[in-house]
């Protein structure tokens, strides 16, 4: 089978990212090596030739980008796609790659300063590529997402973790225990922030002891 459909139609996506939808040309590279690294990995474990099948997944979700964004994600309605812009960065920052992801999101953020889940996926990817420190422009980002979605714990949840692997636990506990007086008491996520704030609350009494 011939690829000329396939790096045709990679073509076009670069085309309408860059003057379509106008990505900053600071991002062009970078959405050029998306794409570049998507055809390649079709390249590898694609098969054109053949008809399409379902095929069962199972993804090692024990840490790292990929769990990072199967977090973020399950805190929004499955139902809404996130931009095409948020999910290029999720490739990235599943390889590790969060350089590339945050300059991708910085982009979608120029474009649309209403996306509140770029904002937050920018806020983790700047967190994730210090190595896990808190730095100004991520808590910029945090904050901006919260402001973008007061009725979503995702900005106040991931922050807290910034917060505790800064060394920040009593500021983690605070923003996470207001998080759970204002939650409604029928919210789908109250449990899950409920049980994170009582294993909190455990390792800051162990170290309290210690």
């Amino acid at each position: 089978m011939s690829w000329l459909p396939i790096i045709l139609l990679g073509a076009i996506a670069f085309v309408v990212g860059a003057f379509v939808l106008r990505l900053p040309r600071p991002a062009w590279p970078v959405l050029g090596a998306a794409l570049m690294f998507g055809l390649a990995g079709y390249a590898l474990q694609g098969s054109p030739g053949y008809a399409g099948a379902p095929k069962e997944y199972a993804e090692d979700a024990s840490g790292g980008g990929a769990a990072l964004v199967d977090a973020r994600r399950e805190l929004f309605d499955a139902t809404v796609a996130p931009s095409h812009w948020i999910t290029v960065s999720d490739g990235f920052a599943r390889q590790g790659q969060y350089l590339d992801a945050a300059q991708i999101l910085s982009g979608a953020v120029e474009q649309d300063p209403k996306d509140g889940e770029a904002w937050l996926a920018l806020g983790n990817a700047l967190v994730e590529h210090a190595d896990g420190m808190l730095t100004p422009a991520a808590l910029y980002s945090y904050g901006k997402a919260d402001a973008l979605l007061p009725d979503n714990p995702a900005p106040a949840y991931f922050l807290g973790v910034a917060l505790i692997r800064s060394g920040q636990l009593g500021q983690a506990r605070q923003l996470w225990a207001e998080t759970l007086a204002r939650a409604p008491a029928d919210a789908p996520w109250r449990e899950l922030l409920a049980q994170r704030l009582a294993r909190l609350d455990e390792l800051i009494a162990q170290m309290g002891g210690q």
